[in-house]
């Protein structure tokens, strides 16, 4: 289940957002949450329900939208907005694939495409828990049409553009675990 809102909420509360927005998805999956609800998290800090290894999620926001995903499977999301970024970030966190695919796209869309393959590479090091430690340029991304392409096996994509290209929401799902 994906739920994604845009939001005027202030930056301060998006992560109480958040939780109100998993609060709902996990009633709608008929699983109790509140503040009360243990949760686990792995060595690297990713968060779980204690008592329902069964059931996994993943949060995400940003400077107006908020993201959540409960899934079967291991899971991560990561929502952006689109802006300006900083190219330095492309040395260290693109392949070299991915550098000539920035490269060779038309200015207006640089920007766009730099927060495509940036929260797809956000949502998997999200589903396998291990965050950006992860060398991040070793992950790559490539385009056809609306299908996402990568290197990662037994990997599951979707991303979604949300108004008219403000908004890039990416999620990864672990479907076969190694």
């Amino acid at each position: 289940m994906l739920m994604i809102s845009l939001t005027n909420t202030d930056k301060k509360e998006l992560h109480t957002y958040a939780h109100k927005m998993l609060r709902e998805a996990l009633r709608l999956r008929c699983v109790e949450y509140s503040e009360a609800t243990p949760i686990t998290k792995n060595k690297m800090g990713k968060p779980s329900l204690a008592e329902r290894p069964d059931i996994h999620y993943n949060l995400s926001h940003a400077n107006g939208i908020v993201a959540c995903i409960i899934s079967d499977y291991e899971c991560g999301i990561d929502c952006e907005g689109v802006r300006e970024h900083r190219p330095n970030v492309i040395k260290r966190v693109f392949s070299d694939n991915e550098k000539a695919m920035y490269e060779n796209a038309p200015d207006e869309e640089k920007d766009l495409l730099f927060f495509r393959l940036w929260t797809l590479k956000e949502a998997y090091v999200k589903a396998i828990g291990i965050g950006v430690s992860y060398p991040m340029d070793t992950v790559e991304f490539s385009f056809s049409g609306d299908e996402i392409i990568s290197n990662m096996e037994n990997c599951r994509f979707r991303q979604y553009i949300i108004d008219e290209g403000k908004y890039v929401v990416a999620v990864c799902e672990i479907i076969k675990q190694k």
